[in-house]
């Protein structure tokens, strides 16, 4: 029989893991955003000589697969083996044991935009050169986008809920926030929420260069991502994944847990326009900053710091930036704003939870991550850019925007 739990509780981080294009952890991304470093370089996991974009933010760091055996990391989608890496950190982080006792009360909401899309693509590779015979047998298992979550379920004996959210670029906001909704209603006492990517593959590469989606700098790969600035022309392509775990507040004391943030607010809404393009008026980037603010009980005023979704497109880092004045007013001149996709890239789905995880560390240090690469501000981003050196301000209240294919809009407040 379930605990009675009060209505609606308090949801809070305890823990954090990632490995991203900056590191293999949360202390090595965390060190490199801060100095500014970019992690985009030419792409080593396959011969990208003849493609468009030769480009990507790549996770060079070995992986942290806690002891397991080389047959079962080599059965292992890239996207899966990311996910356990990050959520290994972030449940060590938090120092929470799962055992009989509570391991139907602990949940993980890990989502991806695309999935695994290496086996994808081998397995297609597979049946068009040598027939149906030939495709291996653990083709679909690894490459539906719930994996990560089932993986790192059955890998630490996690039975609460097990979700995945697939909402492309805002998939790993979307997860912290539902399953920070699933805590607050008494589903779960602890989730171990966030997104993974790995979309650097030919095909991966190919199709977003078909779109004209990428930058094309192949002759400066790291100074190819630069949201905001007049030159941009793209946005670049970047793989990883980011875990956070979630407790309610009275679970995380009830344990003596270090609690390093607060989840005060969150909200999701579709465009309904496009499938690809912001609106102009970015209406529904609009509309979600200000639901989230309305759940968090703050006034625009409240907010310090906000790192932007801004991709280093030309439509929409405009659109984005024409939402923040709207929403904030007078006091967008005094919002902090940054992308911190100028060091990783984009990384999909794994986007949002990546720079949730970045803004909880700026709310702990008090050191904003620049945006990078800035060299000349496109008079319609009008902002505060925190451009190409991190800053050094005390701020209390962060807000991570995350925006997607299909209209998708997610936006998370964290208060420390």
């Amino acid at each position: 029989m379930k605990s009675p739990v009060p209505a609606t509780r308090r949801v809070v981080v305890t823990g954090l893991g990632c490995v991203s294009p900056l590191g293999g952890s949360v202390a090595e991304t965390w060190q490199s955003a801060v100095e500014g470093r970019s992690g985009i370089a030419p792409i080593q996991r396959f011969d990208a000589s003849e493609f468009p974009v030769g480009f990507a933010g790549e996770v060079t760091a070995e992986l942290d697969l806690d002891g397991m055996q080389p047959k079962d990391v080599r059965r292992l989608d890239r996207v899966v083996a990311l996910s356990l890496a990050a959520a290994g950190e972030a449940l060590a982080d938090s120092g929470l044991e799962i055992g009989d006792e509570n391991r139907t009360r602990v949940g993980v909401a890990i989502g991806s935009g695309i999935g695994g899309l290496e086996t994808l693509e081998s397995g297609v590779r597979s049946l068009v050169r040598a027939g149906p015979r030939r495709v291996q047998p653990f083709m679909i298992p690894m490459a539906i986008c719930n994996m990560s979550s089932g993986y790192v379920a059955i890998r630490h004996g996690i039975q609460g809920p097990n979700l995945c959210h697939v909402s492309a670029c805002a998939t790993g906001a979307h997860s912290i926030g539902e399953a920070a909704r699933s805590i607050a209603r008494g589903d779960a006492d602890a989730i171990l929420a966030g997104g993974s990517e790995a979309p650097v593959t030919a095909i991966g590469v190919a199709g977003f260069s078909a779109m004209r989606a990428l930058s094309s700098r192949n002759d400066a790969p790291q100074t190819a991502c630069r949201p905001f600035d007049r030159d941009r022309d793209g946005f670049v392509m970047g793989e990883g994944s980011a875990v956070m775990m979630l407790e309610s507040l009275d679970h995380a004391e009830g344990r003596g847990a270090r609690v390093l943030a607060e989840v005060l607010g969150y909200a999701a809404t579709a465009d309904a326009a496009h499938i690809a393009q912001p609106t102009e008026d970015a209406e529904g980037a609009q509309r979600c900053m200000r639901l989230a603010l309305e759940d968090a009980d703050l006034t625009p005023a409240d907010v310090d710091y906000l790192n932007a979704h801004a991709t280093s497109t030309p439509a929409g880092d405009v659109s984005e930036a024409r939402a923040l004045r709207a929403v904030f007013g007078a006091h967008a001149d005094q919002l902090a704003v940054s992308s911190t996709k100028s060091m990783t890239g984009h990384l999909l789905g794994a986007a949002g939870a990546l720079e949730a995880l970045l803004c909880i560390r700026a709310l702990e240090t008090e050191i904003l991550p620049p945006t990078i690469n800035l060299e000349t501000p496109d008079p319609e981003c009008d902002l505060d850019h925190i451009a190409n050196k991190a800053r050094h301000r005390s701020i209390r209240v962060a807000l991570s925007n995350s925006f997607g294919f299909g209209g998708t809009n997610a936006a998370l407040i964290f208060v420390r």
